[in-house]
């Protein structure tokens, strides 16, 4: 788990050396020189650390990583006011004891390093006691020196993460200020009891190790906010845990549980809790009591229906039921009516309550993977909704999209890939804020029209005036490989957010397949100039007409005649009046 930086500027320069090389030229004047205080070099495939770098002795804050740096140089002493140091990702394989001489060093990052024999590479670290975030992620370290443990007794954060420690030594003891611990990926059967012994302790790290038990001495961790144990090998959790009254956060997902203890609803703050990849078969009645719930993973848990419990979770916003067993939809969750994010992806369900629509506040809901025999109508009435899946990698496919699709207007995402569609309804044409749309892996043969208005103007400008000002959103990726379409709608190059449009397997001939393997611009070209020609074969077309028309040619010969007819019978009609008048004098 990644951690929040430490930073204490009250005064910063940003200086982008822009360099390629192992030599930096800092071209500033020495006043101004003279004040940088943060330097970012990070990834300049720096093989040193430039003496220019070195003589910038107001300097505080210095990132340096992913570069190719082997060595650090003695005169790393002169920035005697660096707080901060960046070091990570790259090929360092020993320390320089000058090191040690930066007294007001409050970070430093060594994580990512070939160190060679690092435990015994770490003593200038151990002598640097101003220091509060100490990072030695990826190291190899079989062992935690002693003398860090020691000397180091400031410390705040330790990152310990990706190495091959078993145990801590006993001296930790003396690190009474330590908040946060990071030890994920290491080699831990028992939680190390010299933890519990560290009373300001607010997060531990312990996932993706061995852990086969907790021991009772964790209730003293009366400050610990976060605990994190996915990935081990525990099948119980003790009561000594919840008695950790401030714990907002608990992640014992990937375990081997069956049960949780009654003691659980103990913890009247926590916010979050992972409980994915246990087999726990039934949901745990005890959950319902956990009223300050808002985020809750059961993912792959073995369960079949929800207790009657899981109504009093109000305060819930995100639920993962994905691969469990239910074949209908949980009533019970159409109840929890502040719910933003649901999960029911790859379980059994045929089909949606119409109490879904109680979701009021559904943001994101997924139902890939389950067996919809027709579309679930009921989902479009989620007028919250920003996010829909519904693909099938497997099994049952859905043949037709509702019309009412067109009342989500405020989608963003629609995942409709793997189905066997033969059309999208017109209606897809009103999800004026849809940006990603995935229709890949179906039978479309054919695209709406309508799909060219997914755009939405900003600022009440036209998008194609070209005034300042103008801005547009709308759909940025349109997944359409693998299908049968033969042609793309004529005003498709009218979608000028269009980042990403695959068009691989499709029997295409307007445009052309050559000209969709050359991308969007392309494809754009080739629409423009087909709509120009058809303007201009139009323009000429009721020109020749025209002509025709007027020279009486072709098909208009006929008119001539009755042209000629007409004449010749208000000639005789005139005759007639004249003799008429005539006889009357």
């Amino acid at each position: 788990m990644l951690s929040v930086r430490f930073s204490n500027i009250v005064t910063s320069l940003y200086l982008d050396t822009g360099i390629k090389s192992s030599i930096v030229k800092l071209e500033l004047p020495r006043e101004l020189a003279n004040r940088i205080l943060f330097l970012d070099s990070a990834d300049r495939q720096l093989l040193t650390i430039p003496s220019d770098i070195l003589e910038l002795v107001e300097l505080e804050e210095l990132h340096l990583e992913k570069n190719l740096i082997q060595t650090i140089p003695s005169e790393i002493k002169h920035l005697q006011n660096l707080k901060v140091l960046y070091l990570h990702d790259n090929s360092i394989e020993s320390l320089c004891d000058e090191l040690s001489e930066l007294k007001n060093l409050l970070s430093l990052d060594l994580s990512n390093n070939p160190l060679t024999r690092a435990a015994g590479s770490l003593w200038a670290v151990s002598r640097l006691r101003s220091l509060r975030e100490l990072r030695l992620y990826n190291l190899n370290l079989g062992e935690l020196p002693v003398q860090i443990c020691k000397n180091n007794y400031n410390l705040e954060l330790m990152g310990l993460s990706g190495n091959e420690l078993a145990l801590l030594p006993s001296e930790m003891t003396n690190m009474t200020k330590l908040r946060e611990i990071y030890l994920q990926r290491n080699r831990f059967e028992l939680l190390p009891s010299v933890l519990c012994q560290l009373p300001d302790l607010e997060i531990v790290d312990l996932e993706q190790n061995a852990l086969g038990a907790i021991p009772d001495e964790i209730a003293s961790l009366q400050k610990l906010k976060k605990l994190f144990l996915a990935s081990n090998r525990l099948a119980l959790l003790p009561d000594s845990l919840f008695k950790c009254t401030n714990l907002i956060v608990l992640d014992v997902a990937n375990n081997q549980l069956r049960k949780l203890p009654r003691s659980l609803p103990a913890l009247t703050g926590l916010v979050e809790l992972g409980l994915s990849n246990n087999n726990l078969c039934v949901f745990p009645p005890m959950l319902g009591k956990v009223v300050s719930l808002q985020v809750l993973y059961l993912k792959n848990t073995g369960l079949r229906t929800l207790h009657s419990q899981c109504t009093n979770l109000r305060e819930i916003r995100l639920l993962d039921l994905s691969q469990n067993r239910f074949s209908t939809f949980p009533a019970e969750i159409c109840s929890l009516v502040n719910l933003e994010v649901l999960s029911l992806d790859d379980n059994r369900l045929h089909e949606i309550p119409a109490e879904v629509k109680n979701l009021s506040n559904l943001k994101c809901l997924g139902l890939t993977g389950n067996r919809f025999v027709h579309f679930p109508e009921e989902v479009c009435f989620l007028a919250s909704l920003e996010k829909l899946y519904l693909g099938q990698d497997q099994g049952f496919k859905l043949t037709t999209v509702h019309k009412s699709i067109g009342l989500l207007q405020n989608l963003r995402e629609l995942y409709l890939e793997n189905n066997r569609f033969e059309m999208l309804p017109a209606t897809i044409g009103l999800l004026k804020n849809l940006e990603i749309l995935d229709c890949h892996n179906n039978q479309l043969f054919e695209l709406p029209n309508s799909v060219c208005n997914l755009q939405v103007q900003v600022a009440g400008t036209m998008f194609f005036t070209g005034f300042p000002g103008a801005s547009c959103s709308g759909l940025k990726k349109f997944l359409l490989q693998c299908n049968r379409l033969t042609c793309l709608p004529d005003d498709l190059d009218r979608l000028p957010t269009l980042q990403a449009l695959p068009l691989e397997e499709n029997p295409l001939l307007d445009p052309p397949l050559e000209v969709c393997a050359q991308g969007i611009a392309a494809i754009n070209r080739h629409l423009q100039e087909k709509r120009r020609r058809k303007a201009l074969a139009t323009k000429i077309q009721a020109w020749w007409r025209g002509l025709m028309v007027r020279k009486y040619l072709g098909p208009f010969k006929e008119l001539k005649k009755d042209k000629k007819k007409g004449k010749g019978k208000k000639d005789n009609k005139g005759k007639k009046g004249s003799a008429k008048g005539n006889k009357k004098k």
